[in-house]
Parts: structure tokens; sequence; C-alpha cells
């Protein structure tokens, strides 16, 4: 295994490196969440954590690690003997985002225990964890169930294996440390709120602290095991402060005046439950330790709250993570306690450090002309604060960017009349509020990535069947396997209590559930779209769906078309914080490219299909069924619809047209999509995301009727 990147030399990153070592100070915290953008060494100082755990002991031969003093009385491998243990590194465990269930909890020999009654269990990595470090890296991309599973072996410290009445438990208590992007998509609260602490990184601006990170990359690169010969003396001095700070932990007093200051401080910001005060209290605690001393004062309530309450105050997926400082600051001004230890302000010891940081002085550099090589740090839990040339998520082709003054000519009307087509283009406007969705689904039965939408066969859910399993059996079908092994137990000499089976007749359970689904918008931006009434009832039901599949595990996706050409104004995502930033600069004017449209939007299901095969889409088209700009554009758009029709896909067109005398045109444009098509009043009456309901494959009956009305 090559030689990891010392923790001690990450450059920058405070509160990442902080919350870290207090996990290791402390496993009782909860573990670590790290949210930021792509190359920000969340990995990297992850990993270079486990050099700095210490050693433990543990029970020779045991698959478990059973601590020698205190074994595990349910043991698979037991049961002990108190005795003598042996010493080892403490383990670094990742669980890799395509791992199945077995591999994460254990698996069953189902063969075994049905034939010899034989608990033959082979572990998993929640038990190679035990005593030491899990990392889950892209842990917003997980399936549910894996989370599940795994938060809740990380809050009870154990893990139980249920297979056809054969269970199977063991200690599982480790130190957990997820990594994730939120361009990529968010967590549900309730596991946000699992994971003890959060911290949100990103890359330092400062050209100096940039320059130090690419010469100790390279540095490291060239000579990985000389590299960290050099920084061997920082990685000893903290590895022994953790010890020292383990060992002190159990001194350390929390007053009864910090801990008014942490149910203050809890129920000022209005997070839900009691488990916010339990980890701020523990991280108050250990933050203590760290620094050396045995009270808990003031400073160490307010840097548990940076890092334990930003992700906890969430209301809903469109709420940015952090906190408001300077309500933190007249909280705890308000309930601060005596002089006498109990929570009062005094200054940080000398121990602690002056950044914060929970490394020693001289932790991130070796000599350095700059004293403080790492910088100011992140700000103590909050999201970083983009200046105004951030720009917003970054979209890659430029589709999000809010145009200037000069795109938005004064030809928009204030009483939110649109401009006639081909007008020039107005400034983006604002969503409506957004509202709780109906239900959606595709119709038929999928095999997309689990989710909580349409029908489909998945790994979980009610029994519907049983086949012969494909590869490793997973979900035993025990009356299925009893009935194929029973004719056969006279030619197999059966003599004893137990059935004799064999691999042949082993049945795997064929289950229904839901699945996620992609869900792409397709929507006229153009002038003869542009009342800004409309296009902020259109934008807050985009903003409604978004919520929506951010509950439903599915992926949402936005294109827009509008002057001479369509662009894609949110790639398909589940990051509704990347998607409301589109919709809100989402700028309306120009011609009418339906064509152009609907090409791009097949242009993305087609490349979206390559990606995820499984992942079934719905297309929302939302027009007045207009098409201007270009040869013969009414005959381009049809071809392009019939793209849709062809391929199979479900369609729903909402029919934006207003005034006394209606063309059809988009009663026309859903029949050759081979879908269906509703009215602006039902898009205002029942939301847009009651459209597009249980929608029949084929729409047969809207077919046939959209086609009688345009002969």
């Amino acid at each position: 295994m090559s030689t990891p990147f010392p923790f001690t030399a990450v450059v920058g990153q405070d509160d990442l490196r902080l919350a870290l070592l207090l996990n290791a100070v402390s496993p009782a915290v909860g573990g670590v969440l790290v949210r930021g953008e792509k190359g920000t060494a969340k990995s990297t100082a992850v990993r270079a954590l486990s050099a700095l755990m210490p050693q433990v002991d543990v029970v020779p031969g045991c698959r478990f690690s059973c601590a020698p003093d205190a074994p595990d009385p349910a043991c698979p491998d037991g049961p002990h003997e108190v005795g003598p243990g042996v010493p080892r590194p403490a383990r670094m465990v990742e669980l890799p985002v395509g791992a199945s269930e077995d591999r994460l909890v254990g698996a069953l020999d189902i063969e075994r225990a049905l034939s010899e009654g034989v608990k033959a269990f082979e572990p998993g990595l929640l038990a190679d964890a035990h005593r030491g470090l899990l990392y889950v890296d892209e842990v917003n991309l997980l399936h549910d169930h894996l989370v599940d599973l795994l938060l809740d072996a990380a809050a009870m410290g154990a893990s139980y294996v249920e297979r056809e009445g054969v269970s199977v438990r063991h200690a599982a208590r480790f130190l957990l440390v997820g990594t994730m992007n939120p361009e990529e998509g968010e967590l549900r609260p309730q596991l946000l709120d699992r994971f003890g602490l959060t911290v949100e990184v990103a890359a330092s601006r400062e050209p100096d602290q940039r320059v130090e990170v690419v010469r100790r990359r390279l540095a490291y690169d060239d000579d990985p095991e000389g590299f960290a010969t050099r920084w061997a003396d920082e990685e000893s001095d903290v590895r022994a402060r953790i010890v020292a700070a383990r060992k002190l932990l159990p001194s350390v007093r929390l007053g009864d005046g910090a801990l008014l200051q942490i149910a203050a401080t809890c129920a000022a910001f209005e997070v839900d439950g009691m488990r916010a005060d339990i980890v701020m209290a523990r991280t108050a605690t250990a933050l203590a330790a760290w620094a050396g001393r045995t009270d808990v004062l003031a400073e160490d309530v307010r840097q548990a709250a940076l890092l334990a309450l930003p992700h906890r105050r969430r209301r809903n997926p469109f709420d940015a993570p952090g906190l408001d400082e300077d309500k933190l600051d007249e909280t705890l001004e308000e309930f601060a306690g005596d002089e006498d230890g109990s929570g009062a302000p005094e200054g940080l010891d000398d121990t602690d450090g002056t950044d914060g940081s929970g490394d020693s002085g001289d932790s991130d550099g070796s000599g350095d002309d700059d004293p403080d090589p790492d910088g100011p740090g992140g700000g103590g839990g909050r999201p970083p604060q983009d200046g105004p040339d951030d720009g917003g998520v970054d979209g890659g082709d430029g589709s999000g960017e809010v145009p200037t003054q000069g795109e938005a000519p004064a030809n928009e009307s204030e009483n939110g009349r649109a401009p006639s087509p081909g007008a020039g283009e107005q400034s983006p406007v604002r969503a409506a509020e957004p509202f709780r969705t109906k239900v959606l689904s595709v119709p038929g039965l999928g095999e997309g990535a689990a989710g909580r939408r349409s029908r489909a066969r998945t790994e979980h859910g009610r029994t519907t069947g049983a086949r012969r399993p494909r590869g490793a059996l997973t979900k035993l079908h025990l009356a299925a396997t009893v009935q194929a092994a029973a004719p056969h137990q006279r030619a197999r000499g059966r003599s004893g209590p137990g059935l004799v089976v064999r691999r042949d007749d082993l049945r795997q359970a064929t289950r229904e559930g839901r699945e996620g689904n992609l869900v792409l918008f397709v929507v006229d931006a153009s002038g003869s779209m542009a009342a800004r009434q409309r296009m902020s009832a259109v934008k807050g039901a985009v903003l409604s769906l978004l919520l929506d599949a951010y509950q439903r595990r599915d992926k949402v996706g936005l294109v827009t078309f509008r002057g001479s050409a369509a662009e894609v104004a949110l790639p398909p995502t589940s990051s509704v914080d990347a998607a409301a930033v589109r919709l809100e600069s989402l700028p309306t004017g120009g011609r009418t490219p339906l064509a152009a449209g609907l090409l791009r939007a097949h242009e993305v299901l087609r490349v979206e299909r390559l990606r995820d095969p499984a992942r079934r889409p719905l297309v929302v088209l939302v027009t007045d069924g207009r098409a201007t700009g270009g040869p013969e554009p009414v005959a381009l758009a049809g071809r392009a619809a019939r793209l849709f029709a062809a391929d199979k896909v479900a369609s729903v067109v909402v029919d934006c047209e207003s005034g006394l005398v209606r063309l059809g045109l988009a009663g026309q444009l859903a029949g050759e999509l081979g879908g269906t098509a509703v009215t602006l009043d039902e898009l205002r009456a029942d939301s847009i995301a009651g459209l597009v309901r249980d929608v029949q494959s084929s729409s047969r009956g809207n077919s046939q009727g959209n086609s009688r009305k345009a002969a």
C-alpha cells in the first residue's frame, strides 16, 4: 500500500481537520459529514487520519476485533475469555458506492443454514471497521437502504443480519466519516441529522495558499516516503495529543452554565429533536480535552455549535446550511455563566493553538517563513461565502449565467404583458412559491435505481415470485426453495431431520418496490411565453417537482428554448440547490425554436440512457405549441416530436395558449409525441405534478382524441 499523505501536511481546511480530530478523541461525537466541491482534499484528509489513530488490542484470531479486556459476549467467533490481546493499527475501511447489502453487513450461507442448522457467517465491512474508521466517499450516492443500515449500526454500535429466521449480531462501533459533493444530490434530512458534525470545505482563493498546496502535492508525488518522513515529527505530536486527550476526556467537567448555553443555542436555532444538544455537549467536551483543559468554556460551546448545528437547521432542501454567527454570539452572551469554569468566556488556552484547527502551531509547516501557511480557515463550520464574482453554481455550459442589463432591453411591460414573438430578452422572473406535489409515476414495471416513485423490480419491497438466482443469492424465497428440494429427498438419501438442499434448489425472491425516474422539463421561454406571471408559475412548479424529486430520489432536468437555439439550463441532477440557482436565473424572450428544444431534450435523454439505462424518463413539455424561426419550423417540430413517440417515452404537454381564440397547436404536438395534453388552467389548479400522474404508456385515449381534433 502506498504511503498516505500526512494529515499535518494538509494546507488549510481547519474545520475539516478539527472535526476529524475531535471524533478521534471522542468517537461518541457521532462522525463527520464533509460537504464540498471536488478537489478540496476531502478524501486526502480522511485517509490521512487513519495513520494518527491509536493502536487497538484485539482478541487473537477474532474476525470481529473484540477487545481482550471486554470481549463481545454475542461475538459470532466467541465466546472469548478475558486475557491478553494482540496490538494492531486501527483500520480504515472504505465503503464503495456500488457495494451490496451483503458486502456491507455480511452474508449467511443459506444452504448450510437450511441443511445443517449452522450459522456460517462471512463478516462484512461493518465488522472490519469495528473499533476503527469507516469512510464512505460520495455518501449521497449510496442507495437509501444501505445508508439506513450504515447509520443504524453507527447509532446502535451493533450490526444485525437477518435471513429467513436466521440472525447474527456483532459489535460495530466505528468512527463514521462521509464525504459528498452537494452538486450531485443531497442526503435526506433525517440522515443528515445522524452525522454528529458537518463541515463545508472549499478551495482557497488566496494565491499563496494555493501555491503551498501545489508545492506540497508535487513533493509528495515525487517521493511519498521522503515527504512523509519530513512530517513524521508533526504526525507523532498529533498522535500523542490524541492519546492524551482521550485519557483526559473522562475528567472534563461540563458545567450547568455550559449546558444552559447549549440548550439555549439549540432552542434559538429551532433545531428538531434533542440529538443536537447531545452532540454539542459531547463536542464541547472533546474540544476541552483537545485543548488540555478539564472545564468546558464558552468558546468550546461556540465552536461546537458551528460544527454540529448547520446541517440540522435546514427546513427544506432550498435552505443553505450555515448559522448566523451574530445570533449565536448574542445567545451565548445572554446565557453566559459565571467566571468559574461553568461556561464563562475566556481566552483560548495556549495549547489549543491560535487558529482553532486542533493542530499545534507548527503542524502545518516545518520551518516555513509564513507563521500560518494554512490561512485563516473555513469559518467554523459555515459554508463559504462566495463573492459576487462566483457566478453561482458552475454550469459548465454557461446556461446558468444571469444576463447583463445590456441583454435585457426595456421592452418589458410593467403590467406583465408578453412582448410579440421575436422581441428582445427579458430579465429573469422569480419562481412562485413551491408547493406540495402529487405522486408522479411512469407506467409499466421498471428496473431502475431504488427510489420512491414508479413501480419496479427491486431488491426491497413486497415479494411477488421466485426465480433461480443469477450469481450470489441475496433474498431467499424459502417456500419455493423447499418446494424445489422436496421431490428429491428420497433420492438424496435423507435420513435426519435436516432438509437435503443443493445449490440448484435455491430460489431467489423477486420483489416489487419503487424506483427513481428522470423527469425532464422542456420549457418554452420565448417571447410568446414571456408573461411574467406565467413563467413565475412554471418556475414554481418545477421547483416543487425538484423538492418532490429530492424526497423520492429522482433526477430532474430542464431544457429551455428561445431565440434561435435551445440549451440545457439544468442537466439531470438530484441537487435541488443547483436547480434553484439555475431556475432563478432563467431569462425569457425571442422567437420559438420548438424543434431545437425537442431535439436537445432527445439528446439529453440519449446521453442519460447511456449513463443510466435502467432509469426511465418522463418528459414534461411546457409550451403553447407555436413554432417560429427557420425554414418549415412546424414540420421540423413534428418530426422531432415523433422521435419521442418512436422511443416510447412517456410525455405530457402543458398547453400554455391563452385568449378567446385558440389554435390547439399544443394538442396536435401531444399527438405527435404520443403523449397527453392539458391546459394551463389545469396546470394552475392541480399543479404541474398532477399532470403527470399515472401516465398511460401510449396515452391511447388522448392521442386518438387529439388526432380527431386535429382532423
